[in-house]
């Protein structure tokens, strides 16, 4: 669930990228939202994914078969007259009738499937005894249509139009596709609350407007402080009830550390014990506000503290560099526009290459003053392929030795080069290198 750039700055969700290992949101981040990281702006942010199937967003999927080749049923290149055809184009046939509850959109499945193109080609195959787990919301049309027609225990064929399928998406099997699918299980998602469109009149509302209420006590005598790494269950809505997330269906809690998630989060479960149960309503100040492909307004959790581990506090935040404004008349500049000035001198004598994966710790800044983001504050060094940074970085870095302390003056045309949803114009970078390899 995120998903998750220092907490408590306002430039949290535009923070600086790394790959991550932990539990993941909308069943591919996890409120771990946002979790913080580097300068990185090629990775995935998307740890704890359900197994590749035909999700719409899941890029770890092929079109090409994966070398076993399963003889295609009589009917693979057209549904059959005896099919049953729905508004939407999806038609569909039952071939061996279950008798178990029907999955939700908001529900997870376990499946196993053998997918076609029409000229019977296997494309697709999750075989017996090794199912899938599919959030239904979350999967092409076709499918988060079809699999709510299902029960479990049945077995159904699918005529997936390419409008309900992958639609030309590069790498993706084109044109219709045939699915045999077994539901095996539904893994039901929390209840949406009644009171998820608005805080009840007796929710408590601390002073930066987070609003909670304790749906069950805790066990627990201690809180977590926001720098504490937690393990939690929980599940998220928007206000309309849509469930964009929940480590609940994945039957996985999500650990993570509290500076690494979203404001809302920092916040809140600092106020729980081990073992409560927590409702909040996070305003959309502290939540994703203007974050590309996260959800935005207010969001609502549920959240389970199962438990968590004291961390030792972090330093406090580096002071803001009073050039911060513009390079200095001492500082270096390369042809490309990169300024620079060595704080600190190192003690090694080579120097990383773009190929090179290197150790820093490092904090950021826009010229008003402003720390958008920092691994100091974090006490945690951030490692990173050197050629998957931003420009400045991957120029710049090559100019260090280990042990070195630099300051960054990065053109915006070097950094995020107006990107929505990160720091704009030049930033200022404290690049500590540690090692590399």
């Amino acid at each position: 669930m995120k998903r998750i750039v220092s907490a408590s700055t306002s430039y949290a969700v535009a923070a600086l990228w790394f790959a991550l290992v932990h539990a993941s949101a909308c069943t591919q981040s996890a409120p771990t939202p946002d979790a913080k990281a580097t300068p990185e702006t090629k990775t995935a942010a998307d740890a704890g994914k359900t197994e590749p199937a035909p999700t719409a967003d899941n890029k770890a999927d092929k079109a090409k078969p994966r070398g076993k080749q399963v003889p295609p049923p009589a009917d693979v290149a057209q549904a059959p007259a005896d099919a049953t055809k729905t508004a939407s184009g999806l038609a569909y046939k039952v071939l061996t009738p279950g008798d178990g509850p029907s999955p939700k959109l908001n529900d997870s499945v376990k499946i196993e499937y053998t997918a076609w193109t029409t000229d019977g080609t296997t494309v697709e195959l999750a075989e017996a005894g090794k199912p899938r787990t599919v959030a239904v919301a979350k999967a092409i049309p076709g499918w988060t249509e079809g699999l709510q027609l299902m029960k479990v225990g049945e077995s159904s064929r699918f005529w997936i139009p390419e409008e309900l399928a992958y639609k030309g998406m590069k790498g993706r099997p084109a044109g219709t596709l045939v699915y045999e699918v077994k539901l095996i299980e539904v893994l039901a998602a929390p209840e949406v609350p009644a009171d998820v469109a608005a805080p009840p009149a007796d929710a408590k509302t601390t002073k930066t407007n987070l609003a909670y209420k304790q749906l069950a006590a805790g066990t627990g005598k201690e809180h977590p402080r926001e720098w504490d790494k937690v393990t939690v269950h929980y599940s998220g809505w928007t206000t309309d009830g849509k469930m964009f997330d929940s480590s609940v269906t994945r039957g996985k809690p999500a650990s993570f550390n509290l500076k690494q998630v979203i404001p809302g989060w920092t916040e809140g479960i600092p106020l729980m014990v081990e073992g409560e149960k927590m409702r909040f309503w996070i305003p959309k100040e502290l939540a994703y506000e203007g974050k590309p492909g996260k959800p935005q307004g207010m969001l609502v959790f549920d959240v389970e503290l199962l438990s968590f581990e004291k961390l030792p506090e972090p330093p406090p935040p580096p002071k803001t560099p009073e050039d911060v404004a513009a390079p200095p008349a001492d500082a270096l500049k390369t042809t490309s526009g990169l300024a620079y000035k060595v704080l600190k001198k190192g003690t090694g004598t080579d120097h990383p290459t773009d190929a090179s994966r290197v150790t820093v710790h490092y904090s950021g800044w826009t010229t008003d003053g402003k720390m958008f983001d920092s691994s100091v504050t974090r006490n945690s060094p951030a490692t990173f392929p050197l050629g998957n940074v931003i420009k400045g970085w991957t120029e710049g870095l090559q100019l260090m030795v280990v042990g070195e302390k630099t300051r960054f003056w990065i053109p915006e045309a070097l950094a995020y080069q107006g990107k929505p949803g990160k720091p704009a114009g030049m930033l200022v970078f404290d690049v500590e290198l540690i090692e590399f390899k």
